[in-house]
C-alpha cells in the first residue's frame, strides 16, 4: 500500500495511496520512522480511522463557515446567537489555528480565560458548546481523528433569583409606563407570555368573552429585522386564562391602539408596526421601571409574576406548565418549587395525622373453648399439638402420585383426635 525510498538530501519519503485514490508522502529522518509511519497509516485505513493530513491543517476560522452552512432546523435567533458566539468567543481564540493543532489543554486554557474575563457562566457554557460541535463535525467529516473538546470542566452555573412584582406594584409600573402599553403590563403580568408572544399576538386570539387568549405566533428581532413563527416547542401553542378585570382593560386598549382586522397586532409600535424589543426596552421599559422604583426588572419577570400569582391563587402545577407552555410539570417544580409553601405545610400535616391516630387492630371472635368432656378426653389429658416434620408418604401414595398438601395434614390431624 506504500514504500519508502531515499532522496537526494538523504531524508527518507514515505509515500502511499489514501481510500480516495490520491497518493500522499510524508518525509522522516531515518527509514524505520518512515516504517513505522507506512504501517500506522495502514492500521488506520483498515479500521476506518485514517484521516486526510489536509484536513487538519484547514484553519478553524474556514470550517467554522463550513459548518454553519450545514446547520439546519434553528431558528432565526438561534442562529444569530450561535453567529455572535463565534465571533466574540471562538474565533478570537481558535480562528487561525488548524484543526489538528488544537488540543485538549488548549480548549482547558480557553474555558480558564473566559471564566476569568468575567464572562457569565452560561456564557461559558455556551461558547465551549459551539467549539465542542464544530470538533465533532470536523471528526465526523473525517478531517481530524478526534474531538479537543472532552474533560474539560466548566463552572457551575447557579440559577439566578426570579423577582417577582406585588399587586401594588404592577398597577404602580402599569402607571408609569406610557398609556399604549399600560394593558401590556398588566396582561404580561396575569398572563405570562414571553416578549416575543406578546409581540406577535394578533386580535382575533383575543376571547375577551370567554376570558383567554390563545398563543400561536411569535415576533422576534434578528439583526435589525423582523422573522414571524410559530411558538418553539408544541407547548408554547396553548390557551391562557385572562382574568377579568385584565381583560376589561384589554377592550379599551382595543378601542384606542388596535385596529379592527383581525389579523392586527394588538402591542406594536407606535407607528402601527410590530413591536421591535430592543427599542421598546430602551425608550419605554427602562424608563418605566426607574419612575416606577422597581429596577432593575426585566420583562421577562412579568410572566414570573404571573406564575407566582397562579400559585398563590391555588393553581396546580399542570395548570401552570400548560398555561405558561412548559413542557413538563418538572421544569415548573425545578423552577417555582419554592413557592408552593401551602402545598408543603398541607403534606405535613397530613403525615402528622396519620403519625399521631393510634394504631387499630383487627381481631376475630374467638370460637368457645370446648371443655375436656365435650371433647371426649379423659379429665387432666391434653393432646400438645406442635409444628412437627411432614409426615413420609407411605408406599401406596408414592406409587399412585398423590399430592401431599395442606389439607391432607389437617385430615390426619383430625383424625387423631
Amino acid at each position: 500500500m506504500g514504500h519508502v525510498r531515499r532522496t537526494n538530501n538523504g531524508r527518507y519519503e514515505a509515500r502511499y495511496r489514501g481510500p480516495d485514490g490520491r497518493e500522499r508522502s510524508k518525509w522522516f529522518a531515518t527509514r524505520r520512522d518512515a516504517t513505522l509511519f507506512l504501517g500506522q497509516v495502514g492500521l488506520d485505513i483498515h479500521h476506518g480511522d485514517w484521516c486526510d493530513p489536509e484536513g487538519a491543517r484547514l484553519r478553524l476560522g474556514d470550517w467554522a463557515e463550513t459548518w454553519l452552512a450545514t446547520l439546519v432546523g434553528l431558528r432565526p435567533s438561534s442562529l444569530a446567537r450561535v453567529r455572535t458566539t463565534l465571533r466574540n468567543q471562538v474565533l478570537p481564540a481558535f480562528g487561525d489555528a488548524p484543526l489538528g493543532r488544537v488540543s485538549q489543554f488548549e480548549v482547558r486554557r480557553w474555558v480558564a480565560q473566559l471564566v476569568a474575563d468575567g464572562l457569565a457562566p452560561a456564557t461559558v457554557h455556551k461558547s465551549y458548546q459551539t467549539l465542542s460541535q464544530m470538533m465533532a463535525a470536523a471528526v465526523d467529516a473525517g478531517l481530524i481523528p478526534a474531538s479537543a473538546c472532552h474533560n474539560v470542566r466548566l463552572p457551575r452555573i447557579e440559577r439566578e433569583e426570579m423577582r417577582f412584582l406585588t399587586p401594588d406594584e404592577i398597577v404602580t409600573l402599569a402607571a408609569s409606563i406610557a398609556p399604549r402599553y399600560r394593558a401590556l403590563v398588566l396582561f404580561d403580568a396575569h398572563c405570562g407570555l414571553r416578549l416575543g408572544e406578546l409581540a406577535g399576538l394578533r386580535r382575533s386570539r383575543l376571547d375577551l368573552t370567554a376570558h383567554q387568549v390563545r398563543v400561536a405566533e411569535v415576533v422576534v428581532e434578528v439583526e435589525g429585522k423582523l422573522f414571524t413563527g410559530p411558538p418553539k416547542t408544541r407547548a408554547g401553542r396553548r390557551t391562557v386564562p385572562i382574568p377579568r378585570f385584565v381583560a376589561l382593560a384589554m377592550r379599551q386598549h382595543l378601542e384606542q391602539y388596535c385596529d379592527r382586522d383581525p389579523d392586527a397586532i394588538v402591542f406594536g409600535g407606535a407607528d402601527g408596526g410590530a413591536l421591535r424589543a430592543n427599542a421598546w426596552r430602551r425608550r419605554h421599559w427602562l424608563p418605566a421601571i426607574r419612575t416606577a422604583g422597581v429596577a432593575p426588572l426585566r420583562p421577562h419577570d412579568l410572566r414570573h409574576t404571573a406564575v407566582s400569582l397562579w400559585i398563590a391563587a391555588g393553581a396546580s402545577p399542570k395548570q401552570i406548565a400548560l398555561w405558561a407552555g412548559h413542557t413538563s410539570v418538572s421544569v415548573v417544580l425545578d423552577r417555582y418549587g419554592h413557592l408552593f409553601p401551602g402545598h408543603e405545610k398541607a403534606v405535613l400535616d397530613r403525615l402528622d395525622e396519620i403519625g399521631n391516630t393510634p394504631p387499630v387492630t383487627a381481631t376475630t371472635p374467638r370460637a368457645p373453648r370446648e371443655t375436656e368432656e365435650s371433647a371426649g378426653l379423659p379429665r387432666g389429658e391434653l393432646i400438645e399439638l406442635r409444628p412437627s416434620k411432614r409426615p413420609r408418604r407411605s408406599d401406596q401414595e408414592e406409587r399412585s402420585g398423590r399430592n401431599w398438601t395442606r389439607t391432607s395434614d389437617l385430615r390426619r390431624v383430625k383424625a387423631a383426635l
